[in-house]
């Protein structure tokens, strides 16, 4: 079976994850470093979120050379001696790529301020005359703002994102040209796969007209969603799998992110011969009803019926609030990807349900994606000073979205201060840490075996197999088996349950009392 079917991930946001030569920002030797503690939780690869040069306004999402390593990380010799040390520790890397657009200091985009109107290096973009003093049709940006920015000689460019993120213009050959030889670049110095950023963008409608709901969102539209995508992720396909899945990293892979209003809209991409995987982020939006996750949990499970595609469970990333703060709220808005920095949230409540939810990513059919620090049980730090924020959302807003600053904040380590082991001699990271971190770091949690991550590495050793069954249980939790007598319960009700007969526990996600589960809380069985 192709590794990647049941495989558990975890996503490194490289300035977040360790910082090696003490510039308060995570590097590949910090990285590297840390291989051991990746292997000894049990991943089976990790995805690097973009490491490639750039000025750094989205995060490295603005890309001005795609093959090549940002000097703030290291050089590319750095990135090598991660995926050979990886390898040696039978863990895999995947890369972002990241096709949607570019920095506006990448040099193509550069080359087009200068040849004018009309070029060819024009055409690698889209540029348009406006209506005088207006844009060329009334497309937003979905972080906030016109899509549009115009440039000294009167023309305009689109830019989906923030203006410093230029669309590359898709219908031209020699886009496509250079984004093959971007692939093949990664995949020749050994990646095991590609994370496709924005997949669900990319080609826009020729004409660009205008759109009768400008407001931004994932839905079909003459920006998302259309139909030229397929033939290109075949193409893409094609090549990955040009290469030998007979010996390390075996076989090559592509997960793309399709971010959708309607869960039918993922149904589209399950297509054999274009993407092998489809991030599901449906969970991410579910509240916490048992209804509301079987259902959840049925259309993903039904969704790959029939084809060789996966969806894989996703229930945080760098994109969205930590799982603790999400769930530590009684009343779960739906559009999560929104916080604010007066927000009611009870973290003991939520670090039972995050506990609970990792319970159930991993013991769910197929593979699962884990964002570092998910597996500390860290929130999200919802109280980042104005002038400390980062993100363009919270620019591009003037502070009405806080933007997802609170979901990157560095990794705790060790100690019981900032930086908590995160940059040696005590460097201040890039994003301030909250003074409260120290009981959640990983030597903390490491020697306690109650912890979050003890509870994870136990949790992905123990990871079961087989098909998945509902069993019969209360309305308000969640139980389905597993091969080998395996059976998971969720309690997503208000009050205890009694656990099924004749089985034993294997892992709970908290203290169980005579028989009962408790509300907030999972528990694996076998038997």
């Amino acid at each position: 079976m192709s590794w990647w079917r049941d495989a558990v991930i975890y996503q490194i946001y490289p300035r977040s994850f360790a910082d090696a030569d003490g510039d308060g920002m995570g590097d590949f030797a910090g990285v590297r470093a840390r291989l051991p503690y990746l292997s000894d939780l049990g991943v089976d690869a990790i995805w690097l979120s973009p490491f490639y040069p750039s000025p750094m306004i989205d995060g490295g999402y603005d890309v001005a050379d795609h093959r090549a390593v940002d000097p703030r990380f290291g050089t590319l010799s750095d990135f090598d001696a991660v995926v050979a040390e990886g390898a040696r520790r039978g863990i895999r890397v995947i890369v972002d790529l990241v096709p949607n657009h570019c920095s506006s200091a990448h040099p193509a985009f550069q080359a087009a301020l200068a040849a004018g109107p009309d070029s060819p290096e024009r055409r690698m973009f889209l540029f348009r005359d406006g209506r005088g003093d207006e844009p060329p049709n009334n497309w937003l940006s979905m972080f906030g703002g016109p899509a549009w920015t115009r440039v000294p000689d009167g023309q305009w460019y689109l830019h989906l994102f923030d203006s410093s993120q230029p669309d590359w213009n898709w219908h031209n050959p020699a886009v496509r040209e250079m984004f093959e030889d971007v692939i093949r670049f990664w995949l020749d110095r050994g990646v095991a796969g590609l994370r496709v950023d924005v997949a669900h963008g990319l080609y826009k409608d020729p004409l660009l007209p205008d759109a009768e709901n400008p407001t931004p969102s994932d839905r079909p539209s003459a920006w998302f969603h259309r139909p030229e995508l397929h033939e290109l992720y075949r193409s893409w396909r094609t090549i990955l799998d040009s290469y030998p899945p007979d010996v390390f990293p075996g076989e090559r892979t592509a997960v793309g992110e399709f971010w959708v209003d309607e869960p039918d809209g993922m149904l589209t991409y399950f297509v054999d011969d274009e993407m092998h995987q489809i991030f599901n982020f449906l969970p991410i939006a579910t509240p916490w009803e048992a209804s509301a996750w079987r259902e959840t949990i049925d259309f993903s499970v039904s969704a790959a019926e029939g084809t060789s595609v996966v969806a894989p469970w996703v229930i945080g990333n760098h994109d969205v609030p930590r799982t603790v703060t999400r769930y530590g709220r009684e009343s779960f808005g739906l559009d999560s990807r929104l916080v604010s920095a007066d927000m009611d949230v009870d973290l003991r409540l939520g670090d039972r349900r995050a506990r609970a939810l990792a319970l159930l990513q991993l013991a769910l059919p197929g593979s699962a994606y884990v964002y570092q620090g998910d597996e500390l049980g860290l929130p999200e730090v919802l109280d980042l000073p104005p002038e400390a924020r980062d993100d363009p959302i919270f620019r591009r807003t003037d502070g009405e979205r806080l933007g997802r600053d609170g979901c990157r904040v560095p990794l705790p380590w060790s100690g019981d201060a900032p930086p908590y082991g995160f940059s040696p001699d005590g460097a201040p990271t890039w994003l301030p840490q909250p003074a409260g971190w120290g009981p959640r770091t990983v030597q903390v949690q490491l020697a306690d075996p109650a912890s979050t991550l003890s509870l994870y590495r136990a949790a992905i050793r123990l990871r079961p197999s087989g098909p998945m069954r509902w069993l019969d249980g209360d309305p308000d939790t969640l139980v389905f088996g597993r091969d080998q007598g395996f059976v998971c319960v969720v309690n997503m009700g208000p009050r205890p349950v009694p656990l099924p007969r004749r089985h034993e526990v294997l892992l709970a996600a908290g203290p169980l009392t005579a028989g009962m589960l408790p509300p907030n809380t999972a528990v694996w069985l076998t038997g």
